[in-house]
């Protein structure tokens, strides 16, 4: 049977919105937000597997979406070079959406992950409506600036 939502223009299947949003609220920077902004990311986000060894972002691509780790570990590579590893609750993929740039890094899943994904439209929307995940956005590219 061919699943017509990887075929068409539609959205994808949901998943149980509750279980979505207690995923989220159960990482570390998501623990105190707000149960609306926690709604709102699960609204327009989607909960997603990945295998081990695939690239969730790769450097110099398009800024066109963002995750937040759920669960698992991800590798940050700039140039071939391990920057680091990211744990559950790292937003990743937000400093090409917020200074407007390719990719300057490359995300590696060295082990089953699950991600919050959010597409650039939605990432800015939420940017612009949520203080609360304006601020943590802002830390998180403070941060990787540093």
């Amino acid at each position: 049977m061919t699943n017509r939502f990887m075929t068409s223009g539609d959205p994808a299947p949901r998943g149980d919105v509750r279980a979505e949003m207690r995923l989220l609220g159960a990482v570390p920077t998501f623990r105190e937000a707000p149960a609306a902004l926690l709604a709102a990311m699960v609204d327009v986000g989607h909960v997603v597997r990945v295998r081990p060894s695939w690239a969730l972002l790769a450097e110099g691509t398009a800024p066109d979406k963002a995750y937040v780790l759920l669960e698992g570990e991800v590798d940050v590579r700039r140039d071939g070079v391990e920057l680091g590893r990211c744990r559950p609750g790292e937003i990743l993929g937000e400093l090409g959406i917020l200074r407007h740039r390719l990719r300057s890094a490359t995300v590696v899943t060295p082990m089953p992950v699950t991600v919050l994904h959010l597409d650039r439209a939605d990432f800015e929307r939420l940017l612009a409506g949520q203080p609360y995940f304006r601020d943590l956005v802002g830390e998180a590219a403070l941060r990787k600036s540093a």
